[in-house]
């Protein structure tokens, strides 16, 4: 009888072991089939899908990029009017693009789509039209290391954004952080590498695990376009304002040598920074850079399909994805993780809506002091403490993930923001006193966005017949030269099994 048991048992254990073996064997068949090359990709090669031909999980996870569904406190995919949720932006952008347009950002996948459709590139009738030179390219596309290669940089930061419309077409992808025959990590943007320089640090030294940031920070960084270059005059050469450092007052001490400024203000006239997105500067300060996890840990983690081990390029929130973004480090439930993101967030919200709302009647305020007068010399400590107030709540603000991936530095920056802006208006409260107001300045009612919009005096229905316009006549244009300069492409590309 006992020999009858163990026969079976071993049977039973034979057979499991077979299953084990052959499923081992499959997940080997798998992983080596994985990167078997179907094309040969050039080095200029902008188009995703045909990187696609030989990546083909890292593409399918790339093309849900396209879901706009989830959407949190303070980020998410979906699309999001900022100026319908505060209006008070309308007043703080003034005389700015900002002022017009300004959306949430979806996924990489509408980088193309949302920079055709924003107010902010206008409605350009043909080359060297509209109101934004070609350098707002720089972050869109593929195309753009591709055109890099083939026209020079300063040939591709010249002119207009309308002149380079039918080359760059392809949305953010595999040839803007990889390279085509290795697949390595690359650098495919100058200006990141030019920072590095001008910091004296050399980015070829940087690590694997930094370059899974630093790929990022080509884009996700405070950046400015400088017409005074030597040798680039004219130029709007794109900078990132490193030399002195990353903090909010190195940059600020960067601009303020050069007397740089993106704008004036329509309302106060203060010569104003825009903050862009120092997503990068900010998470540098906070207590994941500091473990050493980067940007792609959380916001593209590593997946698993049957044998085959891959980076998921469906680059969104964490929080859309907790259990491979979060959960591996962190033991805690979602729902709890969840909600201490969201009370930091809250949190240091809260406190940079109190900076906003001092910094709007601070422009009216300086409004009213012109208008009775004031002089030049009367304002300008005044604008200067708006410009930096206002920078750092810029700051803090448009590098979106801020306030979680560096609360401590973000509540830094907005407390600094908050005493500079009440010592702007305690300085205006003198002033006007001294002009003869000495009563609270009247608030315009700002309450929606059509209203703020109004008061500073954009035609928003003008400005909005001009993009349709441009859609329906210079952007199909765009499209047609750009289908069949790639149709050419595919001419060329050779398909590896064919040869």
């Amino acid at each position: 009888m006992k020999n009858k048991v163990l026969f079976i048992v071993t049977i039973i254990v034979v057979f499991l072991l077979g299953l084990l073996a052959s499923s081992i064997i499959n997940r080997k068949s798998e992983a080596k089939y994985k990167y078997v090359p179907k094309v040969d990709i050039s080095e200029n090669e902008a188009r995703n899908v045909v990187w696609g031909e030989n990546y083909q999980k890292e593409y399918q996870s790339f093309l849900q990029t396209v879901d706009t569904s989830f959407s949190s406190f303070q980020g998410g995919s979906a699309m999001r009017d900022m100026l319908e949720e505060d209006p008070r932006l309308v007043v703080l952008f003034a005389g700015y693009g900002f002022s017009k347009d300004y959306n949430q950002g979806r996924g990489h996948s509408y980088a193309i789509e949302d920079i055709h459709n924003t107010l902010r590139t206008g409605g350009p009738k043909g080359a060297g039209d509209g109101p934004m030179p070609a350098t707002c390219w720089t972050c869109k596309s593929p195309d753009v290391p591709r055109l890099m290669n083939e026209i020079g940089i300063e040939e591709f930061y010249k002119g207009k954004w309308a002149d380079k419309g039918a080359e760059v077409v392809n949305s953010i992808g595999c040839a803007d952080c990889h390279d085509p025959k290795s697949m390595k990590l690359r650098i495919t943007r100058p200006a990141l590498v030019e920072a590095f320089d001008a910091m004296g640090k050399d980015i070829n030294n940087a690590t694997h695990q930094e370059m899974r940031s630093l790929v990022c920070a080509q884009c996700h960084v405070e950046y400015y376009f400088n017409k005074n270059l030597p040798g680039k005059e004219g130029i709007p050469y794109l900078v990132f304002p490193w030399k002195n450092g990353m903090a909010v007052e190195d940059m600020e001490k960067y601009y303020d040598d050069l007397e740089f400024k993106d704008w004036t203000h329509k309302i106060s006239k203060t010569p104003m920074l825009k903050a862009q997105h120092p997503g990068y500067e900010t998470y540098i300060t906070g207590v994941h850079a500091d473990r050493g996890v980067s940007c792609a840990d959380c916001h593209m983690p590593y997946k698993s399909e049957g044998g085959q081990k891959f980076t998921d390029h469906h680059i969104q929130s964490p929080l859309n994805n907790m259990a491979n973004a979060c959960q591996v480090c962190h033991r805690e439930e979602g729902n709890k993780l969840m909600a201490n993101v969201f009370e930091r967030q809250r949190k240091s919200t809260e406190n940079r809506l109190k900076l906003e709302d001092l910094l709007v009647k601070a422009h009216i305020e300086a409004k009213k002091a012109w208008d009775l007068g004031a002089t030049e010399e009367q304002m300008a400590a005044i604008l200067t403490d708006i410009r930096h107030a206002q920078w750092r709540w810029d700051y803090a603000a448009a590098s979106h993930g801020a306030s979680f991936h560096s609360p401590v530095e973000t509540a830094r920056v907005i407390g600094g923001g908050l005493m500079i802006a009440q010592e702007a208006r305690v300085k205006l409260v003198r002033l006007l006193a001294g002009l003869g107001h000495n009563e609270p300045v009247a608030m315009p009612d700002i309450s929606s966005k059509e209203k703020a919009q109004a008061y500073i005096g954009l035609d928003i229905e003008k400005l909005e017949v001009e993009k349709e316009e441009f859609k329906k006549t210079l952007l199909p244009k765009w499209l047609k030269e750009a289908k069949a300069r790639e149709a050419k492409l595919d001419a060329n590309t050779v398909s590896m099994k064919e040869e």
